[in-house]
């Protein structure tokens, strides 16, 4: 387990290892980035806007490149996948979106489910074969309100709620990454998967929110109650680079998990339901035309 005050400064050489984070344009995915490129990692920012990227990774020590991938779009991603000829040791999966007014994707999928975790669950599997260490999948406190609903996960007959909808897509994470972690153990491979969570940081992601008053409330709460990017993008180091168990759940060990220090935590009960993680990920390949690929075997 993490210690009680672990920080980037405690991070390894990183030198010869190489990660791909996606979103890494801003927020935690930006903190993220640049203290693994510091720490001597080659950094690959995957990211929406090339241009933001561009201006992130100039502000960045280290090897750092930018490359498009728009997470809502699998064509888009099929692209990413398919120009990434080279190994690599971790993938982060970080974008995301949060509490969006109602919206689709390119290929019609609700798009907080779309972007969280259609679009990683896309990405993660074609390019398994290519990771050597592991994957680290950012998920959310908020997972405890969601729930899935495999009859209608893109919100096409409910009617929509932005936070419901960002719930089980958080949810949507855990479950993929918990039997994504099955997966890889039963396989005999040497990747293993693992989720983080920032806690109560303060990021643009709030800025995007369905209703201009939680915009305005979240924007409070970042002043008043949210740690910075760069704590909250502790877990993710850690994650990305200690020595903890696949499956393992890592968040900051503060008041009800929304700030402090990197810590393996106890996620809820329904992200470890194996039969609704096997039920989403059947969906999830139906849905994105991928199916499973073992990584590399010990």
């Amino acid at each position: 387990m993490a210690h009680t005050h672990w920080t980037g400064a405690d991070l390894p050489d990183l030198a010869g290892r190489s990660v791909i984070i996606t979103g890494a344009n801003s927020g935690i995915g930006r903190a993220a980035a640049r203290t693994l490129a510091r720490a001597g990692a080659t950094v690959t920012l995957a990211v929406r806007d090339v241009r933001k990227g561009e201006t992130a990774a100039a502000a960045m020590t280290g090897d750092v490149m930018v490359r498009a991938l728009d997470l809502a779009n699998l064509h888009s991603v099929r692209a990413f996948a398919e120009a990434t000829t080279e190994s690599f040791d971790v993938l982060i999966d970080n974008a995301g979106v949060m509490a969006v007014p109602a919206q689709r994707t390119a290929d019609g999928f609700e798009m907080q489910i779309g972007t969280n975790h259609l679009g990683h669950f896309a990405l993660t599997n074609l390019l398994l074969p290519l990771i050597t260490d592991r994957v680290v999948v950012v998920s959310s406190e908020l997972h405890r309100s969601g729930w899935i609903d495999v009859e209608d996960l893109n919100w096409e007959r409910r009617r929509y709620k932005a936070w419901d909808a960002y719930g089980q897509s958080k949810l949507a994470n855990l479950l993929f990454v918990f039997e994504l972690e099955r997966r890889l153990a039963a396989s005999g491979s040497g990747v293993r998967a693992l989720a983080v969570h920032p806690g109560y940081a303060a990021t643009n992601l709030q800025s995007h929110a369905a209703s201009r008053v939680t915009a305005a409330v979240m924007t409070l709460g970042n002043r008043l109650v949210a740690q910075s990017d760069a704590m909250g993008a502790l877990p993710t180091l850690y994650g990305a680079t200690a020595d903890v168990p696949g499956g393992s759940y890592i968040g900051p060990d503060g008041f009800r998990s929304m700030r402090g220090y990197p810590a393996v935590g106890v996620p809820s009960p329904k992200a470890r339901d194996a039969a609704v993680a096997a039920q989403l990920w059947e969906l999830s390949e139906e849905l994105t035309g991928v199916s499973w690929l073992p990584g590399p075997t010990r």
